[in-house]
């Protein structure tokens, strides 16, 4: 048993030094800095389950109204009837409000009606791995690699030198863009000259270090033969019980 345990840490030491040691994948400049631009997008796509807020003073039955978006991406008013709100900006909603509208009032001025955003409920980043908060987070358009990794607390066995920020790609043709950031130095030294913003999508993740990875893969190969062996000695306890009995004085 003992000499199994130590060749699977032999091996698994061997293996995650080689994939420390490899050559890093670098894509940060397909990301944005914070001291280039105030947020990562220009606009924002309505989508479920966001709710949105109605301003029009000239039609009070819809003005201050709430709508939370549906699944099947409609909105619906009692007087108007339901409109479409998925993938448009709020300006688009409001335009096709606006044509909903005047079919039944009169409107003046450039802009009478107004769409504003109430609770943003839809885009989501990911932080996963070695955290104590993993999961989706929300993405307000401004949030720091930085502020999103302390966020979720890395654990005592992160690897904070070693972090991965990664955009994803839904086209098979292009590759998803990843870069790795010294958190640690971050932290120690102020050096935020690799910190980016983080976009709807993307995906944090913090890895073990290399004794947390090879301490794991020791449990995953002990714990079941734990259990086996735990599983024998009740059954031989059980067996020998009422022989151990028989044979007392």
């Amino acid at each position: 048993m003992r000499s199994i345990i130590l060749n699977v840490i032999i091996l698994s030491f061997v293996l995650f030094a080689g994939c420390s040691s490899s050559s890093k994948i670098d894509d940060i400049d397909a990301f944005l800095k914070p001291n280039d631009t105030v947020v990562t997008t220009e606009k924002y796509f309505l989508m479920p389950p966001d709710e949105i807020e109605i301003h029009c003073l000239k039609v009070p039955e819809i003005n201050l109204q709430k709508q939370q978006i549906r699944p099947d991406g409609y909105v619906t008013f009692e007087s108007l009837g339901s409109v479409y709100a998925a993938g448009k900006t709020p300006e688009q909603l409001a335009n096709d409000l606006r044509m909903k509208v005047i079919e039944l009032y009169a409107l003046s001025g450039d802009n009478p009606i107004d769409i504003q955003i109430s609770t943003y409920q839809s885009n989501y980043y990911y932080v996963l791995g070695e955290v104590e908060h993993p999961g989706p987070k929300l993405c307000t358009g401004r949030v720091p690699a930085f502020t999103a990794i302390a966020s979720a607390n890395p654990t005592i066995l992160a690897w904070n030198e070693r972090i991965r920020v990664i955009r994803p790609s839904n086209d098979v043709n292009i590759k998803p863009k990843v870069f790795e950031l010294d958190f640690k130095k971050m932290m120690t030294t102020g050096d935020t000259s690799r910190d980016v913003l983080i976009q709807q999508g993307d995906i944090i993740y913090v890895p073990p270090t290399i004794l947390a990875s090879i301490g794991k893969t020791v449990q995953e190969i002990t714990t079941p033969i734990n259990s086996t062996f735990s599983t024998i000695n009740v059954i031989q306890r059980t067996l020998e019980g009422p022989a151990s009995t028989q044979s007392g004085p």
